[in-house]
This record gives structure tokens, sequence and C-alpha cells, in this order.
């Protein structure tokens, strides 16, 4: 049966929107692609397992395993170990360790159920991306494929032996196929609304996409009847629904996988199905020799792709080339991975494969183990060509030919001719179809016993032919593929080295200027953070980035105060001396809980003048819309928090409430963007609620830091991982002073401590200022207790000039 080059075509689509998408962020869609990669995985593998139970009676499913294993873990395994070792090279301790940790989750096959912890944990779902996250993909298929060989097996059972050859188990499998895609696809809708996030690397709201496939792959008998002319169309209009999801849809976009990974698996299943009877050259935009490559490679390309991408954002400097570089880097090491380690390791004789032959090989699919015709049983079996090995010195008699037996002293065939010419070897794990020579009549002579050194011989011979037609069949590849990949290593060096980002030079009253003699903290807090944009190497921090990237919010005295469970205790949350005179709130989500240290340093610092509540929700914003949140248990518990802390606020009557927010958009629950003038006006509502006109302060949000995750390296400078503000943050900035002026409260204004000339680094002095991309360290966020105890003193109303705005 002819191979299926359009299959390759479409894996070779698949991987490059993936890859734009990952590198580039175009196609916005490109991440669809994955669900190219499950429908073509579904009806490759359920082919195969029909074929198979067609041809022999029964799914072995230890050979299907192995083939598995042979075909995928080998370029996994170097993959994961090169990313980790990479990791604790270029990366801090704690990242290092996490991508330690990714590696493990995605040998054990386990990558969607860790991205879906992390994902889901407000305080995690923003760490620095996984250079490993792409292998989620990978624990989603073969967490299927525990199941499906099993399913198919078991029922198969129930089937009667004489039937179980024929349409039946593909009945069977069409059967389980509509069942799975069903439930699967249902839970997938009902998911995908409430909980985005695990829905989108879940195994069960996956599973009607390998299941398409399957369905699929039980209906190729069918779709054989279809003409040729039908079938290219179904084709075409496929891949262009293909092309049109990959453009079109939205990352951002709730309900995905269900209901919109709908269209390009929808689209994908048309073009296989088209592509059943539809002649290659009809198809010639995606089954092209260059096509057929890349979807050779395509697994190696998408195992590589994504560690690429996130250690080039990480070494290379933004520039013109920096895109242009990652993507031939991804290029390089992906053919490279592909012919040194996934296709030679695939046909390894001593792990059980065979070597292909070189016309094939071509054409040889490359995701899944064994898809040659990538379809359901054919009505004959077909012969599997034999491939041929050197010429290689054997103790077997003159004469004999595989599949045959030799007894010593039966009598020669015609075919057997006495000269003794050299005998062709059949590779050792080749199946031939060789007819039988009759047993001759003649008395059957005792056989004389063979001398162990024969039998050890012939063995050595059977093993070794193999082997010398696998080492001839890929030794230049993996010469040529290697010798490219050490090429490309030395340019990547060469380009780091050259391009190192390179520092702001400080300007007059940066770092030489001193802290003037009054009160007022904030000209000490400048000269820190000029000095830490003209850095040109990582000073010695205490904490060290590392410690406070493992921390986290752990960290923060106030933790609990702002967690969605328990309800908080106004007693556990509250700093200084309970006679004290001055009560003081702080309340908002998990930007006000950064703040916390800051407001209990203050209070402890005071002399027993101040005590300091803090009580809120990380997550949930103190607005009176409430704002989505990924996190179910915040959404649940925002509301009644609010309300509880409103509550806590009347009853204490304070001096004044400090509130915080992010400075990001958002949406309401029900789907609505709130735009910045929104979101600061349902802000200034919720104040309104606590009767304290003139009384309310405004923490405003630090601007966004750089993902120290992904800046911050051994080798770089710390200018990569310094931010500028970000329009949005301006709009946010402006809306809350508009709002406070009209109530006549105030402000406190986040750049004097956060950023000089509107450029944010990472540290100031000694401090870490962030331990992710938004939320203050412990220790930087106590360093500011002098600064607020001074704004909030009046020192702008006794005369003193007023912090940068």
């Amino acid at each position: 049966m002819p191979l299926r080059r359009d299959i390759q075509g479409l894996r070779a689509l698949a991987v490059l929107a993936v890859i734009g998408a990952h590198a580039a962020g175009w196609p916005r869609g490109g991440f669809a692609g994955v669900d190219v990669f499950f429908v073509i995985s579904g009806f490759v593998i359920t082919g195969m397992l029909l074929r198979e139970q067609q041809e022999a009676g029964r799914i072995r499913l230890s050979r299907f395993s192995a083939r598995r294993a042979r075909r995928l873990l080998p370029a996994a395994l170097v993959t994961v170990g090169a990313v980790v070792g990479a990791a604790f090279a270029l990366f801090g301790r704690a990242r290092a360790e996490q991508v330690m940790w990714d590696g493990a989750s995605a040998l054990l096959l386990v990558s969607n159920w860790r991205f879906t912890q992390q994902g889901t944990d407000y305080f995690h779902a923003g760490d620095a991306v996984s250079p490993l996250q792409n292998f989620w993909s990978l624990s989603v298929e073969e967490q299927f494929y525990l199941v499906w060989p099993g399913l198919l097996i078991v029922s198969l059972l129930f089937v009667p032996a004489v039937a179980r050859r024929g349409r039946a188990a593909a009945a069977v499998a069409a059967g389980w196929a509509v069942v799975v895609i069903a439930a699967s696809f249902g839970w997938a809708l009902l998911q995908g609304s409430s909980a985005p996030t695990a829905a989108y690397f879940s195994t069960a709201t996956r599973a009607w996409e390998f299941a398409l496939g399957a369905l699929l792959a039980a209906g190729v008998p069918l779709l054989r009847r279809l003409p040729a002319a039908l079938g290219a169309l179904l084709a075409w209009i496929g891949v262009a629904g293909i092309v049109a999801s990959l453009v079109l849809i939205d990352m951002t976009a709730v309900g995905f996988p269900g209901p919109w990974a709908a269209a390009p698996t929808l689209a994908t299943a048309l073009a296989l199905a088209g592509g059943v009877t539809a002649p290659p050259r009809a198809l010639f935009l995606w089954t092209n020799p260059v096509a057929v490559v890349v979807g050779n490679a395509s697994y190696s390309l998408y195992l590589w792709h994504f560690p690429v991408v996130v250690f080039a954002a990480a070494l290379l400097p933004a520039s013109p080339w920096s895109l242009p570089l990652t993507l031939a880097i991804v290029a390089v090491v992906g053919f490279a991975s592909y012919a040194i380690i996934e296709q030679p390791l695939r046909y390894a004789p001593f792990l059980g494969g065979r070597v292909p032959a070189v016309a094939a090989d071509a054409e040889e699919p490359a995701l899944e183990a064994s898809d040659a015709a990538a379809s359901t049983p054919p009505a004959v079996a077909p012969v599997v060509p034999v491939v041929r090995a050197p010429e290689i010195a054997t103790r077997r008699p003159a004469g004999w030919q595989p599949g045959t037996r030799y007894f010593p002293g039966s009598p020669r065939t015609a075919a057997q001719s006495a000269a003794a010419e050299p005998v062709e070897l059949v590779a050792a794990s080749v199946p031939e179809v060789v007819p039988v020579e009759p047993v001759s009549a003649a008395p059957v002579v005792e056989a004389p016993r063979v001398p162990s050194v024969a039998i050890a011989d012939s063995a050595a011979g059977a093993i070794a032919a193999p082997m010398a037609a696998w080492r001839e069949r890929f030794r230049t590849q993996v010469a040529l593929a290697a010798a490219g990949l050490v090429a490309a290593a030395l340019l990547v060096v060469l380009v780091v080295q050259v391009q190192q980002p390179r520092p702001l030079p400080p300007t007059a009253g940066g770092t030489g200027q001193a802290a003037p003699a009054i009160e007022d903290p904030t000209a000490a807090l400048q000269a820190d953070l000029a000095a830490a944009v003209s850095a040109t190497a990582w000073p010695d921090l205490h904490p060290s980035i590392d410690e406070v990237m493992a921390q986290s919010s752990g960290a923060n005295p106030a933790h609990d105060c702002f967690a969605p469970t328990p309800q908080p205790d106004a007693a556990a949350c509250t700093w200084g001396s309970g006679d004290a005179p001055r009560h003081l709130y702080l309340v908002g989500d998990s930007t006000a809980m950064a703040y916390a240290p800051a407001l209990k340093a203050l209070a402890e610092q005071s002399g027993g003048a101040i005590r300091v509540t803090t009580v809120g929700l990380y997550g949930c914003r103190f607005t009176d819309a409430l704002v989505q949140n990924d996190d179910p248990a915040v959404m649940q518990a925002c509301t009644q928090r609010k309300n509880d802390v409103a509550a806590m606020v009347a009853a204490d009557h304070p001096e004044q409430v400090l509130v915080s927010n992010a400075y990001t958009l958002g949406r309401t629950a029900d789907g609505r963007d709130l735009s910045a003038a929104d979101l600061i006006a349902a802000e200034a509502a919720e104040m309104a609620r606590y009767g304290m006109p003139g009384r309310i302060v405004y923490l405003e949000a630090p601007p966004e830091g750089a993902p120290l995750g992904n800046c911050y390296t051994r080798v770089g400078s710390p200018y990569a991982c310094a931010t500028s503000i970000t329009p949005v943050w301006r709009d946010m900035q402006a809306a809350t002073a508009a709002a406070a002026a009209a109530s006549g409260d105030r402000v406190v204004d986040a750049l004097a401590f956060t950023c000089w000339q509107d450029v944010c680094p990472a540290f100031a002095g000694t401090l870490p200022i962030r331990y992710d991309q938004t939320h203050l360290t412990v220790a930087y966020s106590a360093h500011l207790a002098p600064y607020l105890r001074w704004t909030l003193d009046g020192a702008t109303a006794a005369g003193a000039p007023a912090p940068p705005g």
C-alpha cells in the first residue's frame, strides 16, 4: 500500500505553525497545530492497530509499546537531558531545579498534570515559562495510548474469533471512538469555560481529538469508494480549514479546546479523508519533497523548538537578528536530532528495529511508530519488502536460502546450484515470503551434531548482518548532521558574546548622588535604582535572586491573610501595639499583600504609634465588579471576602485605608473586557462603600518587571532584566490620580522606589525588587517602610518636595 505523503505534509504544516506561534507570535492560532497532530495520531495509530488485528488476528500490546518507545523515547531522553543540563549551566538554581522537575514529569508522562497545577496556582502562574512545557502534549498523547489499545483488545475478546479479522474490529473501534468523542467533547465544553487552564492541559478534554482520528481510520474502507476528484476536493477544503484556524483562532479566547478546537480538528479529518483516494499530485502543496522532509522531522522539530525559543529569549538581546537566528537554531538542532538520534535509534537492530529500504525512508512517517500506509487494514495483506544486507561470511551451507530449513544429507534441488556463489542475507528482523521446498521422500538421515562454534558463528553472522546494514545506512547522515550541529553551536556562542546587552550610562545626579540630609528617603532610593540600571554585572544580592524566586509568596508574613481559606483573623493579621493611637488598614489583591511587609515594618518601627491590619485576597481585585481569575477558589471566595473586609473596616474605624490592586487589564466574570478607566472606577466604587472620603490611600502597583526566570542567567547582564513602563500601567496611573482627586484621597507613587528615568531594574542596592514580574520581595518591601511612613505622615503637605511622578 502506498505511503501517505499528504500526512507528512500535514505534519509539516502543523509543526511550522506551532514553531511560528511560539517564536514569533504568528500565526496567532498556531498553538492549534497540536490539535492537528492529535487527530493525525489517532488516525495513524488506530489504523496500525486495526491492520495488525486483521493480519495477525490480534493486537500485540507489547509490540505496540516497544515500537512507540523505540520511536519516541531516545529523542525525548536526549532533549530532556540536554535542556536540564543547560538550565543548570545558564540559569539560577531556583529555575534550574524547576526545569529538572519539569524534565522528570516529562519522562514520567505527567507534564500536563504538572503544568496544570502551576497554571492554576496564583503565585506560580506567572513563573518563567519552562523550556520543557511543550512536553505536555506528549504526556497527553501517551496517556491516551495507555488506555486506547487495551480498550480495543478487551472489547475484541467479546467478538467471535471468525469475525475479528474482518470488519468487526473496525466497528468496535468506531463505536468506542463515538463514545469518547461525545464524552470528552462534552467535558471540554464544560471545563473550558470554568477552568480554562486545566481544560487546556487535560487528557480528558483532548481525548476526543484522538478519537476523531480513530473514527476516521475505522471508516477508511468506506472512504476508499470516494472518487479521486472528490477526495482531492475534500483534502483541499480540509487544508484551507486548517490554515484558517491557525490564522484566526485567538489563544486568549475562552473555550479551548472546547468548542474552538473543533475547527482545526474537523478540518484535519477532512484532509485525511480526502487523502485516502486523492492522488499525491493533486495535493502538491503539501505532498512536495520539501513538505515531506519537514514532516519526517516534525517530531524532533517539535521537541527542540520550545527549549530553543526559551533559551534564545534569555541569551539573545532584542534585535532584528534575534528571530531569524532563533528559527535557524531550531532548524539546525531539530534536523540534527532527527538525523543523529531519532532515525538511527528507531531502526537500531540492538533495540529491536530493522533497517528500512533507502527508497522508502524518505517517506517514513515522522511521529508514529509504523504508519507506512496510515489507514485501516488492507483487503489483502501486502508483501513486506526484503531488505538485503551486505555480503557477510557465514557457515551456512552453500545454496542455503532464507526461510527454508536445511537438513544435512537431504538432496539439493535445482534452485540450489552446486556452485559456491555468494549468498545475500536477509536482515534478521524482516520477514520474507518464500515458498518452502517439499521434503524429499528419501530416508531421513540422522543429523550429525553441529559444533557449538559453528552455531555461535552463525548467530554472530545473523547479528552482524543487520548491524552492518544499519551502520552503512546512517553513517553519512550522522556525520554530516553532527558537523552542522557543531558549526551552529560555535556561531551561537559567538553571537551571544558579541551581542550582550549594554546598560544605560549613568547621568549626572545618578550613581554618585548622595542622599540629602532631610528625612525624605526618595533620593536615596532613586540613587540605588540608578546604580542598578547602569550596573554591568550582578552584585552580591541578599537575599539572592535564586532565594526570592524559590520562596515566592511563601515568605510573606501576611500570606495567610490573603489566602482563600481560612477566613482571615484580624488579630493574626495585625502588627504593632494594640494601644497605638493610629490604626491603618491595607486591603486589596496580591499587590497589596506584597506591600504588607512594608506596613508591618512601619508599625513595628513606629514606637507604638501605629498598628496595621492587612487583609484581602490574592487574585481578587477590590472592585465593585467581579474580575475574572483562573483560580476557581479565588472566584468563589472573592465577593464574600470583600464584604467581610468592608465589615471589618466599619467595625474598627481605622484612620486610613490603603488599597492596592494589580495594574493590568481584566474582564468581568461574564467575559466583558474592562479598560483601565473601568477598573479604577470600579476600585473607587468599592472604596466608597467604606464611607471614608479623604482617608483612602491608593498604593500604586509597581510597574511590571521582567520574568526573572527568563532574563536572569549566569552569563547575562543585569540590564537584560530591566524593563520599561507599559502604556497600560500609565493609563492605570492616570485613572487612579483622577479618581483620587475627585474624592479627595491620596496616591502613593510607586515609581519613586521601582524605576529610574522610566527604566525599572531587577534590584536596588543589594536587594532584589521583585520575585516575579509583579510582586515585591519581602526584603525590599520592608526596606520601603521609611518611605511609606514619610509619605503617610503628609510630608508633601508640610512643604517637602513631592515624590517624582
